[in-house]
């Protein structure tokens, strides 16, 4: 269950008939304690998978096609690899299935044991393409701040609150800047990032320095979200704090990790125009 022992970086065979035995699963407990999550989670969210390239066989053999959604809730204790993730959808490719209730099925029961924990599952028919959304997220665009960046692994040092006179603030603040590796194949993830906070006022600038600085780190999604999630925690002591992120796919997925310590419900999980 070590990540340099997934598919990742390796050749792979396209199995097309079902195999759940793809899945490969990695426990979130090693990062979270390098990255200094505590044992008590300080946030809840879920990680928001979008599937792309969903495909299986009706009973008389003709090809079927969907989209779909995960909801993978943040206190499970595992993170599912996403070229594993991948091998598995298009295991589905060559198999007969009796309908789309017979997917979800297999799919929540797979995905759910992968993680360990209950994974909540989406189809969207063809019949339903034109009804899916995009937008943006929403809050202050910080990119066009004009800033020197000369760090591009993770400073926490760079953030620091200000003094505003008007003590506690409340706002959401977003960055399309933000870019890491992948963890195993140091592959480029880019990513939309919005972070919503109660408390001192952070001051922008460094936020921004702070999120280039992901540029060359060798992280997956969800450990990069927990990550700024912590050092934002540590470094500017918010009464609340959410992060979210939308990453663009690869391989047919995006990955979209939602933390937060407010009381809020889960945002809508509508794709970006880079996604």
């Amino acid at each position: 269950m070590h990540p340099e022992l997934s598919p990742l970086g390796r050749t792979s065979a396209y199995v097309e008939q079902y195999d759940p035995s793809l899945l490969f699963p990695i426990p979130r407990q090693a990062k979270r304690d390098e990255i200094g999550v505590p044992s008590t989670l300080p946030f809840f969210g879920s990680d928001f998978w979008n599937a792309y390239e969903l495909s299986w066989l009706n009973p008389r053999g003709k090809p079927q096609v969907a989209l779909a959604s995960f909801m993978v809730p943040a206190d499970t204790p595992n993170i599912i690899e996403s070229k594993s993730f991948k091998l598995y959808l298009n295991s589905y490719n060559q198999t007969r299935l009796d309908g789309v209730d017979a997917l979800r099925t297999r799919l929540q029961a797979d995905l759910s044991q992968a993680a360990g924990g209950n994974v909540n599952v989406r189809i969207v028919l063809p019949e339903a393409f034109g009804r899916e959304r995009m937008a943006e997220l929403d809050g202050y665009c910080i990119d066009n701040l004009d800033i020197e960046v000369d760090h591009y692994t993770p400073q926490p040092g760079l953030l620091r609150t200000m003094e505003t006179g008007e003590g506690i603030v409340e706002e959401t603040l977003v960055s399309n800047l933000l870019k890491s590796n992948c963890l195993v194949t140091g592959q480029p993830d880019w990513a939309s990032v919005q972070i919503r906070y109660r408390g001192m006022a952070i001051e922008r600038g460094s936020l921004l320095q702070y999120l280039i600085s992901f540029r060359q780190h060798n992280e997956f999604h969800e450990q990069c979200v927990e990550r700024i999630f912590m050092d934002i925690s540590r470094e500017c002591r918010p009464e609340a704090l959410s992060v979210y992120a939308r990453y663009t796919r690869r391989g047919g997925l995006d990955i979209n990790p939602f933390r937060t310590s407010y009381t809020q419900a889960a945002p809508a999980n509508l794709r970006t125009a880079r996604q």
